[in-house]
């Protein structure tokens, strides 16, 4: 379709009844100063060299905003690692989009915190590693940098920025978790996402150091929902529960190619933050293509998007309009097919194979943690 403008690509997407995005994560870069042992980040990280420059990344927020794109995820690795932060915020705000900031805090000073709320940045998303020096330095692998963080979360606060507070749980942290809670409202934070740690890129690896106990598991359901009655209307409380040990996979995505997008650090263009573990899979580059003529027409957008590709149990099940035959990546991961059933779900082939092992993984208390490498220049 070419000369087509972002009115045709709509029409063309409502025809064959797929929507435009809403969000859209630009993974800006890879590096970090941390070194997460559950980094989702793919093993094999994107070269500083590789990395799109400021002009592609202004494109591209421009495509996302003519796609239909509303809310804009400015991620990493760390994205305070990249010069040009302030003129990308700005960027993203002149395209009319909402801008949100997932950040570990490394590298963000009063003075930048001050420039980017005066370029237009909406929202910042803040990471802990734990509720306490000890933990998170030794989880995140840097020496100082709770302390820095809470600083920094303090420079948030008298700026007035709304703020999501992001913990990462596993079974060396979960004990933290009211703590974490505690710390959310303390920093006026609007929202905390409770995240039971996902086994993709660098966790899974790490799965004997991290897997939680399924005791764990259902602790952490029970304290999320005290704390979502007992906080209603002070915070928000987003979880995302421990999937090796749920009788139902989460809805990944929305659906595939629904209503999110990727951007990896080297532009090319992804249904979700894991789809290049899919090696069946060809992805489509910004630098190459428009961002609306990658998410029509793309072959990864289009791989999972509907029920066709399903097999059984998913094709007749009464819950694929529910949770979509849950993650793609996982299904790969677990099973070896990125269209089989994840094994998350009690009616996959695979899930008490893959319960038995994550108990095998969780009572491996002898396992060491290996750190997030960092990028090649």
């Amino acid at each position: 379709m070419d000369g087509a403008t972002p009115q045709d690509w709509r029409a063309e997407g409502k025809a064959r009844g797929i929507p435009a995005p809403i969000a859209m994560l630009a993974e800006l870069t890879h590096r970090c100063p941390l070194s997460c042992p559950y980094c989702s980040n793919p093993v094999e990280l994107a070269r500083k060299s590789l990395e799109l420059d400021t002009t592609d990344w202004v494109r591209a927020f421009q495509q996302a905003a003519d796609l239909g794109v509303l809310q804009l995820h400015m991620s990493g690795g760390e994205p305070a690692s990249r010069r040009d932060l302030i003129a990308l915020v700005t960027a993203a705000r002149d395209a009319g989009l909402y801008t949100n900031l997932i950040t570990s805090g490394i590298g963000l000073t009063e003075k930048r915190l001050h420039e980017l709320d005066a370029a237009g940045l909406d929202h910042i998303q803040l990471s802990l590693q734990g509720t306490d020096a000890a933990m998170a330095d030794r989880i995140g692998g840097y020496k100082g940098g709770f302390d820095r963080k809470m600083k920094v979360a303090s420079w948030i606060k008298d700026i007035g920025f709304p703020l999501t507070l992001n913990t990462v749980l596993h079974r060396q942290n979960l004990h933290q978790l009211p703590d974490a809670i505690d710390m959310a409202v303390e920093m006026d934070a609007r929202r905390i996402e409770v995240a039971i740690v996902q086994f993709h890129g660098w966790a899974l690896g790490n799965r004997s150091s991290l897997m939680p106990t399924k005791e764990q598991a259902a602790e952490a359901s029970r304290i999320v929902a005290d704390a979502r009655t007992r906080l209603k209307g002070t915070l928000v409380l987003d979880y995302v529960p421990a999937d090796y040990h749920s009788d139902y996979p989460k809805p990944c995505m929305g659906g595939w190619g629904t209503t999110g997008l990727n951007i990896a650090p080297d532009g090319e263009v992804l249904p979700c933050h894991a789809a290049q573990t899919i090696k069946s899979l060809t992805f489509d580059n910004v630098r190459d293509k428009d961002l609306a003529d990658i998410w029509y027409r793309g072959a990864a957008f289009n791989a999972y998007r509907g029920d066709s590709w399903m097999q059984e149990p998913c094709r007749s099940c009464d819950r694929k309009k529910k949770d979509f035959g849950g993650c793609r990546c996982q299904a790969m991961a677990l099973a070896g097919d990125p269209a089989a059933t994840d094994p998350v779900c009690v009616k996959s082939p695979f899930h008490a194979e893959m319960q038995t092992r994550a108990n095998q993984f969780a009572a491996d208390d002898g396992a060491e943690l290996h750190y997030r490498s960092q990028p090649l220049a």
